[in-house]
């Protein structure tokens, strides 16, 4: 059963209208950096807490931006290494300064290592109705090599939690390509996700990005990328999920019928949302920003009255068309190939090679394009 209607033509208008409908939180603490992830992340500091959590809600005042939220996003980080009490009193300030009437999908991140029936009840009663945790995998060395603080025996215990708290809609994520990683790892990994039955899994190719103690690896030549390997797993994942009922309906995302994440469709069909918190993107009408990348000059900033923008920048309307089809492109929904053909000029070659596909008057891609994804989206962007 279809929880609300989705895809890109459940998601048009608000380049037109006043209000933005999506927002995403930045909650920047994690209980530990994994070595692999580029995202903007500190170690819990207690001191900075509470600071920061007015700071968000400071954030919200001072952007002035009206919000009539459809869906919200708490990512990280890891936001559920807030405390309950911490949690309570962010939760409870947006909702004195927020418009929930139609709010349709919430999403929390969370690691396994942070969850408790307390937290699930309370971000429940408050109104997040889906919770996303990150897994990577059921392989005790693997978790090791990622540096995850959890164990597989905390993801069983923390997922029953979750269905007992009552969260109906989780998802779970998971890394393939990590070093060292084995097809039949890989398949237990499937085959252990599938046994819990979750409502959605996300499949992760891993990359050494800048910055992160996995590219220095990389680097020095003691971690090896073997990009036909990663073409098996991807393989394997498509393969795997789809005989188990599970539609792909993005190059790393699946879902059962009615559990696509509606906030991430917004982002890929070109929604204007807001982001709060240090390193959080905005795209609202055609201008586009990223606060800074430090909670301390974050925290400095709103007390000080002032936002604390950086890499703002005009979009215009030839770019912000190209992005939304070279995302809309990795979606099962495709887009119009009448726009398609005004840009690509290889579009018949590409149809005929089986790289994309027809779906009425859609173009996307398929299964055999998926491999390629990234080297199709160039010739976009």
């Amino acid at each position: 059963m279809r929880l609300y209607p989705i895809g890109p033509e459940s998601n048009q208008g608000s380049a037109t209208t006043a209000a933005v409908r999506h927002l995403y939180v930045h909650i920047p603490f994690c209980l530990q950096i994994c070595p692999y992830c580029s995202f903007y992340k500190e170690a819990s500091d207690r001191n900075k807490t509470q600071p920061f959590l007015d700071s968000l809600l400071g954030e919200l005042q001072l952007a002035g931006q009206e919000l009539r939220c459809e869906t919200i996003f708490f990512g990280g980080g890891t936001p559920t290494a807030l405390s309950l009490k911490q949690l309570d009193y962010l939760l409870t300030g947006l909702h004195r300064n927020l418009d929930f009437s139609a709010l349709r999908e919430w999403t929390f991140e969370m690691n396994p290592a942070t969850v408790s029936h307390d937290k699930a009840r309370l971000l429940l009663d408050h109104g997040v109705n889906r919770i996303s945790m990150g897994v990577q995998s059921f392989d005790p060395g693997l978790l090791k090599t990622l540096g995850r603080v959890h164990s597989v025996e905390q993801v069983l215990r923390s997922y029953d939690v979750l269905r007992k708290a009552g969260v109906r809609n989780v998802n779970l994520d998971f890394i393939f390509g990590v070093p060292g990683q084995t097809p039949d790892q890989w398949r237990d990994t499937l085959a252990e996700a599938l046994r819990l039955g979750p409502e959605h899994l996300s499949a992760y190719c891993l990359t050494y990005e800048e910055d992160t103690a996995y590219f220095e690896k990389l680097q020095a030549g003691e971690y090896f990328q073997d990009s036909d390997q990663d073409a098996r797993f991807y393989e394997v994942t498509m393969e795997t999920l789809e005989r188990a009922g599970y539609e792909q309906y993005e190059i790393s995302n699946f879902a059962r019928p009615g559990y696509e994440c509606a906030h991430n469709v917004a982002y890929w069909y070109g929604e204007d949302y807001l982001g709060l918190g240090p390193s959080a993107y905005s795209t609202v009408g055609s201008r586009r920003w990223q606060n800074v990348c430090d909670t301390e000059k974050y925290i400095a900033g709103i007390r000080s009255g002032h936002l604390p923008r950086i890499n703002e920048e005009r979009l215009d309307p030839a770019t912000k068309t190209a992005e939304r089809l070279a995302f809309g492109l990795r979606t099962r929904w495709g887009v119009p190939e009448r726009e398609l053909a005004g840009v690509i000029q290889e579009l018949p070659a590409m149809l005929a090679q089986g790289h994309l596909e027809r779906a009425g008057e859609r173009i996307r891609l398929t299964a055999r394009g998926r491999l390629v994804a990234d080297s199709i989206a160039e010739l976009l962007v």
